[in-house]
């Protein structure tokens, strides 16, 4: 789920694209030398800076805090992952010598044990050793009732974490966990930077590190992060593994004019292309990348299983039903997209293994959608347009983030829904207000919008979806809990549970299908399009690869190379 303002206006454009050129370019002399200076002058090299467009900000930089795509994506550059993902979506190791397996005793027989053993070099970048402790710390941070984390998942799953050396780090699980994998070590936190805040302040939620992680342990640091505007990353000089070819990795937050800057070649990589730039930034010598990531844009339904929260009209699945079939998903592709885009028809689209058998799309029907929300009960008696029950009007709130797809998007949806009696009230807002937590007093977290829209999917590569859980709904006493839907539907909940422990494929492969069909009948979710990764990346960046789950795992063999 993937925050800060997002309001940008053209001073602040030119402003951080001067900051560009000078850190290329250097400081321009006040008078012109003499020739014998000229002669003995030793030329400095120019800096080679990869400027990236982040159309979205960061909402923190710490791991644990956030889900956001445009936090967890900077991790390779400042942070390392235990194992990370390459350009085929395979896991190789990072920090440890090699991944846990059954083959190399690093999982015990029963799936509830796994050992990691980490490489000796490793360091962060104030030259601290990293070892075991600072895995343990993590697990303690993440699972500690004084954090609000973005969720606890799955480290409330892990009973222990011991270290019998510095280099060893013994993970024992409660039972069986099948998506470790995919979900465990997203980066880790530095003890010695947070353990005495947390010791002191009985909480890392306030600690400035979250925001300004100057100490990291990947191939870049962090220089400055300037809200609204951008950050820097510049080399790492301690880094323990191979060196990057660049100098800095420079940031640029640019929600409106992101074809523009590419264009006009202020930036070397574009990120979450809209589907409708991709015709012009072709044209301009820009070369396109798609990345499969698992995601996919979709609406989620305020389904209160308490029956406190939105409106009691989306805990009917024929009233869910009915808003599937009358929207014309099809027609939203074909004119916003270019039919450069397709209709999900499950969750796990990008994990085919996982949709058996197939499903087929629901069709665009809007008189059948009128027939269900008349069985529903929800009928127009007055006149008015709009349909209503027991006193209670079909009119729904209906939120996303800024984006332009997603606005021409909420336009669309609106017009269908209003020719079967549904009135949608449109919210628009920055996406670290919309997306923001339970503790943060988000509108989707707190229940507040009974629509809601962003790109989503399982855990990719592993198709465990966590967030549906009973356990996950958020409260007061629960304020890190992911099921901003409020849906605890017994059966899912038990199935979900089932595969998280099933290391046997076929079976578990089995159980996830049945939870596809069960999303594919209760409608808990709608899909709207296939949403992989579209980079578009200039000329002067060579050596770039991507991955759709650590996007840029190969950084350091990234170069500025002037055509």
């Amino acid at each position: 789920m993937k925050n800060k303002s997002l309001m940008y206006v053209i001073f602040v454009i030119l402003a951080t694209t001067s900051i560009v050129l000078s850190s290329c370019g250097g400081v321009q002399p006040s008078a012109t030398p003499t020739v014998q200076a000229v002669a003995t002058q030793t030329p400095t090299p120019a800096k080679k800076v990869v400027t990236i467009i982040f159309p979205q900000e960061f909402d923190t930089l710490g791991p644990l805090y956030t889900d956001m795509w445009f936090s967890w994506t900077t991790w390779q550059l400042y942070l390392a992952w235990a194992w990370e993902f390459d350009e085929n979506n395979e896991p190789f190791p990072k920090l440890v010598t090699e991944i846990p397996s059954i083959a190399n005793g690093g999982i015990s027989s029963d799936g509830t044990i796994i050992t990691m053993h980490l490489r000796k070099d490793i360091k962060w970048s104030d030259n601290i050793p990293i070892t075991a402790d600072d895995f343990i710390f993590t697990w303690a941070m993440a699972v500690s009732p004084k954090n609000t984390v973005s969720s606890a998942y799955p480290y409330d799953h892990i009973s222990s974490v011991t270290a019998p050396d510095p280099q060893t780090v013994v993970i024992t699980f409660k039972e069986p966990f099948a998506p470790w994998l995919a979900t465990i070590w997203h980066g880790i936190l530095p003890k010695h930077i947070l353990g005495p805040i947390y010791d002191s302040a009985g909480t890392i939620d306030n600690a400035d590190w979250l925001k300004n992680p100057t100490v990291g342990c990947g191939p870049f640091v962090l220089a400055k992060w300037e809200s609204g505007s951008f950050a820097r990353f510049v080399r790492n000089d301690n880094y323990w593994g191979t060196p990057a070819k660049v100098d800095e990795i420079f940031i640029r937050f640019v929600p409106d004019a992101q074809k523009e800057a590419l264009q006009a070649g202020d930036a070397d990589l574009g990120t979450y292309i809209p589907y409708s730039d991709v015709p012009a930034l072709k044209a301009s010598g820009l070369n396109i990348v798609t990345e499969p990531n698992g995601y996919n844009e979709g609406l989620f339904f305020l389904d209160d299983s308490n029956g406190k929260l939105g409106n009691p009209a989306l805990r009917d699945v024929k009233v869910r039903k009915a808003i599937l079939l009358a929207i014309d998903r099809n027609a939203i592709n074909r004119d916003l997209h270019f039919g450069l885009t397709n209709v999900p028809a499950s969750f796990w689209d990008a994990l085919p293994y996982y949709n058996n058998p197939p499903l087929v799309n629901y069709p665009y029907d809007p008189e059948l959608a009128k027939g269900l929300l008349d069985q529903a009960g929800w009928i127009d008696s007055n006149g008015d347009g709009v349909r209503e029950k027991d006193g209670v009007n079909l009119e729904l709130s209906y939120g996303t983030s800024i984006s332009k797809d997603r606005q021409d998007t909420q336009a669309v949806i609106k017009q269908d829904l209003a020719a079967i009696g549904i009135k949608v009230n449109i919210q628009s807002l920055d996406a670290d207000i919309f997306l923001a937590t339970y503790g943060e007093g988000g509108p989707a977290a707190t229940g507040k919008i009974d629509i809601m829209e962003w790109s989503d999917g399982p855990v990719f590569p592993d198709a465990d979806i966590y967030y549906w859980l009973c356990s996950e709904i958020p409260s007061n006493e629960n304020p890190q809990g992911s099921n901003w839907f409020y849906t605890c539907d017994q059966q899912l909940n038990d199935l979900i549970a089932l595969q998280s422990t099933q290391v046997d494929a076929t079976a578990r492969q089995k159980t996830i299908s049945e939870i596809n069909q069960l999303f594919y009948d209760k409608v808990y979710w709608l899909g709207l399009w296939q949403d992989p990764d579209v980079y578009a990346v200039g000329p002067r960046l060579k050596g770039i690869k991507f991955s759709g789950v650590t996007p840029f795992f190969n950084v350091v063999d990234w170069d500025i190379v002037n055509p």
